[in-house]
């Protein structure tokens, strides 16, 4: 039985299933570190930061899809270099998360490959993607469309919890 699997541009009305999806990547990045959802995920409410991002030109957010029906989705952004690098864009992956059971059969290659070629196709000649420390699967989709690590950011948190609790921690002033 063959499958096809393809790559198209996110739109509006496929918030549903970024929400639903983005949940689940979330689910996985906690489980590996805490601080995930609070420096590297979306701002909530998720439903507006995917609207915002389909309606930013240097964002481009891809959905996978088997058979027509979406079972990943990719997100990846455009940013300038240093201001003496005037001129040079890099394009990063932000999030790329494929459903348990459609790994393995290309989603995630062809999602990124799009994406790719999209940022190609805008004059981009630099990528970047984002991996968490320890998620060896991650890094080794990565490895395999070529990318190689260039910065490994290091963390600490005083809060004793790895930032579980972090809101616990940082309650906003009341103005009086």
């Amino acid at each position: 039985m063959d499958i096809s699997v393809t790559a198209r541009p996110a739109d509006t009305a496929d918030v549903v299933f970024l929400v639903d999806l983005y949940r689940k990547l979330e689910a996985e990045m906690v489980a590996i570190h805490p601080m995930w959802p609070r420096a590297d995920g979306l701002d909530e409410p998720v439903e507006e930061s995917f609207l915002a991002c389909l309606d930013d030109a240097g964002t481009r957010v891809y959905l996978g899809e088997i058979d027509g029906y979406p079972l990943g989705f990719i997100l990846g952004r455009s940013r300038p270099l240093l201001a003496h690098e005037a001129g040079v864009r890099v394009a990063a992956i932000r999030m790329v998360f494929v459903e348990q059971d459609a790994r393995g059969v290309g989603v995630g290659e062809v999602m990124r490959d799009t994406l790719l070629e999209d940022f190609r196709g805008t004059g981009h000649q630099l990528f970047d993607a984002h991996v968490l420390p320890g998620h060896r699967l991650a890094k080794n989709f990565f490895e395999a469309g070529g990318f190689a690590a260039r910065s490994i950011v290091m963390h600490h948190s005083d809060l004793g919890d790895g930032g579980r609790r972090i809101r616990a921690h940082y309650r906003p002033t009341v103005e009086s």
